[in-house]
């Protein structure tokens, strides 16, 4: 593991628990879940924040279906985590000054202790600040943009100053969504403050900082207006030995500044939260740069996992220790550990079941209905966004009722969610299934549950059947929800996006397979009508069937299966250990690289950037030909491809030329060109051979590329540049 300071993550939200609400769903579940496993792991790690003073909202639904918003003052002594006020080497709680719009705002740090990891998070509700500045950190995600970014300042450069005055280096930085991107900005002032360049400074902080992004829609990102930037970073822009448009260009993009823009442009590795979440992605940013193919653009992945010490059921734990390996709880990563649970007999694996069932039914006083056994359960319990679709189920609402509604096997969904005080049809949503669980046809049916947080989301995914997930695909970045539901021996029904794509196997669940294509309506039409066939003619048979026994076999071998095939890979201990590997050693190693030697390597790379930069303008791709199999300079028969390239000031070994071309099949084939020859000052001769593919698809879609390369680039497209030529 890596010594020193380690690792340090930010995020603007952490679900630890319920009793400190400072997170609004899955984002900040997802970040508690990997600080718990960093420190189950005792993986190096920090954890920097905000102590929002009333958190996120407390949710109650009136009797017209409508939800309200409460915030109550979050009592630090009733949360399940030792915090503490954070104190300077004199004793006095430390303060940390933030520049924000020419004035200077104070905030203090409170610490949360995680097992080995601590958290640190800062607050402005201090004497120090004026009431609209003590009002800043009250709550998560406001609406009001002038809040929001000031929140952004005060985690990203508040945290920053709070990890220098701790004495904190970290050999990672790692921003979880860009909430917090502000941080690389304070990072490269300090550094100019100290004498370094910006472009050199830029490059230190850049090869040490990575960045996961978690939202796979472009209205998902935070973006604030440049006039906006102006006067809240008007005196900050000087300081960082730039001019003020230089600092913009990190974000500037569309005509505003965005925040997952200038994370990528200052960091060194860039993850999506899912194999299918990493291809949106790609997808996304090449709409930034249209120049490179989106199979090249440098994202990657690592699939969300979730801590199974948080969401296992107590039952299913203790059926878990008598059944599993002693140590299965530190492997769960191991898929061998988890293949002791075909063993488990199937009446104890049902029994378990049944006790959480009848747990959540307490919890949430829910009626058991006259058979004395609890009907089939199906939960939906998630952020209510439109896109998440939670009224798919109800479009055929007759069709449904008869579903639900059958005495022989009855069927219930239960509901639980908040949607963001802003969203106004999130809210919508939540007072039309309000109005639905009133209607004569559903009544006894369909419940939802208020005030949805996890210590709700534990007795849901540990208590009912089905775990229902109806995204518009390819809309939902990963989820965990399922993941947590699948540990506990729920089984999934899911459209196939997210990390469902990768997880299901066609023997652990339900896959709802719909619409490929079409506009959004006939999307849902589809998708119901799958969703419908499910239910009637595998979901509810299968469970159902009972064969003159009380357990029904098939659904436990069905549970069997998911926990088998799912609990190994979405864990969090397997996620930390691919960020470890893929993203995190890499990057330590590379910030020391660049940081050694007085900085050496970053102001070599800084000045090579500058240089190609200034005279990419006169590369260029003169002419490309598909040459006869006998023309070849190099006296190679399969050589294919030449081109004349005209590179100017630019050395002929600081680029990559290539023949590039579609595969028919959605991806690309490329062939590294060879110089063979110098023509004059500049201008040069590549050659190549032909790609191992059908000629017939190669000849069809093919050109030449040129991008400037250097063995320091974190990758092949580090600096965004591309000339190509006019096809071949």
């Amino acid at each position: 593991m890596m010594q020193d300071s380690g690792v340090v993550y930010f995020s603007a939200e952490f679900g630890l628990d319920e009793s400190l609400p400072i997170y609004s769903g899955g984002l900040g579940v997802l970040a508690g879940d990997h600080i718990k496993a960093a420190a189950d792991m005792n993986v190096p790690l920090t954890g920097v924040g905000i102590f929002y003073g009333n958190g996120y909202f407390r949710q109650v639904i009136d009797e017209n279906g409508s939800q309200q918003h409460l915030f109550p003052e979050i009592e630090t002594e009733a949360s399940a985590y030792p915090i503490r006020l954070v104190q300077d080497k004199n004793g006095q709680p430390l303060v940390i000054a933030i520049p924000i719009a020419g004035r200077q705002v104070y905030a203090k740090a409170w610490s949360v202790q995680v097992g080995s990891v601590t958290l640190y998070l800062l607050n402005t509700d201090i004497d120090l600040n004026g009431e609209a500045d003590r009002r800043l950190t009250d709550n998560l995600y406001p609406g009001d943009h002038d809040v929001r970014i000031s929140q952004e300042m005060i985690l990203g450069i508040g945290g920053t100053r709070l990890l220098a005055a701790l004495d904190i280096r970290p050999d990672v930085w790692h921003m979880n969504e860009g909430h917090c991107a502000f941080l690389t900005l304070e990072r490269i002032r300090m550094l100019s403050a100290d004498g370094v360049p910006f472009e050199t400074a830029l490059e230190v902080v850049k090869a040490s900082s990575v960045f996961t992004t978690h939202t796979p829609v472009p209205a998902g990102h935070d973006v604030f207006s440049i006039d906006m930037m102006d006067r809240y970073f008007s005196d900050y822009y000087w300081q960082l030995g730039a001019d003020r448009e230089r600092v913009l260009s990190l974000g500037r993009l569309e005509g505003a500044f965005n925040m997952t823009r200038l994370a990528v442009s200052t960091s060194s590795k860039v993850n999506g939260v899912s194999k299918l979440h990493g291809e949106v992605t790609r997808d996304l940013f090449h709409r930034w740069m249209p120049h490179i193919p989106k199979q090249d653009i440098p994202v990657d992945s690592v699939t969300n996992g979730i801590h199974i010490g948080t969401w296992l059921a107590d039952g299913m734990k203790e059926l878990f220790d008598r059944h599993l390996p002693s140590d299965w709880s530190f492997r769960t990563a191991e898929p061998d550990i988890w293949t002791a649970v075909r063993d488990i007999p199937l009446h104890e694996l049902w029994e378990e079941h049944q006790r959480a069932k009848a747990d959540m039914f307490r919890e949430f006083d829910l009626p058991l209905g006259t058979s004395g056994e609890a009907p089939l359960m199906i939960g939906f319990a998630r952020r209510f966004a439109t896109y998440k679709r939670a009224l798919l189920i109800f479009s055929d609402t007759d069709r449904l009722a008869r579903i639900l509604g059958n005495p022989q096997r009855p069927v219930c969904l239960v509901f639980a969610g908040k949607a963001h005080p802003a969203d106004g049809p999130g809210q919508e949503l939540i007072r039309k299934i309000v109005e639905l669980s009133r209607d004569e046809r559903f009544k006894g049916r369909v419940y939802i549950v208020e005030n949805y947080a996890m210590d709700k989301a534990k007795k849901l995914v540990q208590g009912v059947d089905v775990w229902l997930n109806t995204p518009m695909k390819p809309m939902e970045a990963s989820g965990t929800s399922g993941q947590k539901a699948a540990v506990n021996g729920v089984l999934n029904c899911s459209v196939l996006d997210g990390w469902w794509v990768e997880g299901y196997n066609g023997r652990n669940g339900w896959a709802i397979e719909g619409a490929t294509d079409g506009d959004l309506e006939d999307q849902a039409k589809q998708d119901s009508e799958a969703l419908y066939k499910l239910l009637e003619e595998e979901i509810i048979p299968v469970y159902y069937k009972r064969e003159n026994r009380t357990v029904p076999m098939e659904w436990v071998n069905l549970m069997k299966e998911s926990i088998v095939s799912l609990a190994p890979a979405f864990n969090a201990q397997r996620m930390i250990n691919d960020y470890w590997h893929k993203v995190y050693v890499p990057a330590g190693a590379r910030g020391k690289r660049f940081a050694a030697d007085n900085l050496e390597v970053a102001s070599r790379v800084a000045a090579y950037k500058q240089f190609i930069r200034s005279n990419w303008s006169g590369v260029r791709v003169s002419k490309a030909d598909i040459l006869a199999d006998n023309s070849s300079r190099i006296g190679l028969n399969k050589t294919a491809f030449r081109a004349e390239v005209q590179l100017g000031a630019i050395w002929h070994r600081d680029v990559r030329v290539e023949a590039v071309g579609s595969d028919g099949r959605r991806g690309i084939w490329k062939v590294k060109l060879e110089p063979v020859q110098q023509q004059a000052k500049g201008l040069y001769v590549f050659e190549g051979p032909s790609p191992n593919i059908s000629i017939n698809v190669w000849k069809a879609n093919v050109n030449v590329r040129v991008t400037p390369i250097s063995p320091d680039f974190a990758n092949d497209f580090e600096m965004e540049l591309a000339a190509w030529g006019n096809g071949i």
